[in-house]
């Protein structure tokens, strides 16, 4: 798990250093950076513009485009749901409806340092659909009770077990 606490421009600048040679350099240094501390920072932008010679724009442009890159550090639980149509077809709207509607909880708007739950299309696991990739680790046979206790921190164990399912 990275360490969150705090973007280090210093650590920061050796990774996107050490990378900047490698063909195609933009997206290792990003990856590095979002492992090494969990989301990239707004200074990132600069620290790779300069590296790898290309202007803000270009830089900003390639972070913003992959839905992968946080711009700011996930909860301690990150829920990423798919929505493709495998699990549209087995009820995932129906889920993410009353998720919000009975427990308060907004895919893709609910980000704060307890719990990160954002869209994502196809795990592939679509024959167990609704999934979802919980820490990581995919859950299928999602619904909303499920999905409700997986946001408050019932365990990967739990809910695995409720499904029915085992890894």
């Amino acid at each position: 798990m990275p360490d969150t606490s705090a973007w280090d421009d210093g650590k920061a600048r050796e990774i996107v250093v050490r990378l900047a040679g490698l063909e195609g350099a933009t997206l290792p240094i990003l990856h590095a950076l979002q492992d090494a501390f969990g989301f990239i920072h707004e200074s990132a932008t600069d620290l790779i513009a300069e590296a790898l010679n290309l202007s803000r724009a270009e830089a900003h442009g390639v972070i913003t485009f992959y839905h992968d890159f946080r711009r700011a550090p996930a909860g301690r639980r990150m829920i990423q749901i798919c929505r493709a149509e495998a699990c549209q077809a087995n009820g995932c709207e129906d889920v993410v409806a009353e998720l919000r509607s009975r427990h308060g909880v907004d895919v893709d708007k609910q980000n704060d340092d307890r719990l990160t739950i954002q869209t994502v299309y196809c795990l592939g696991n679509c024959a167990l659909g609704p999934s979802a990739l919980v820490d990581g680790e995919l859950v299928g046979r999602l619904d909303a009770e499920r999905l409700a206790g997986l946001c408050a921190g019932t365990s990967l164990e739990q809910a695995q077990i409720a499904s029915g399912a085992t890894r």
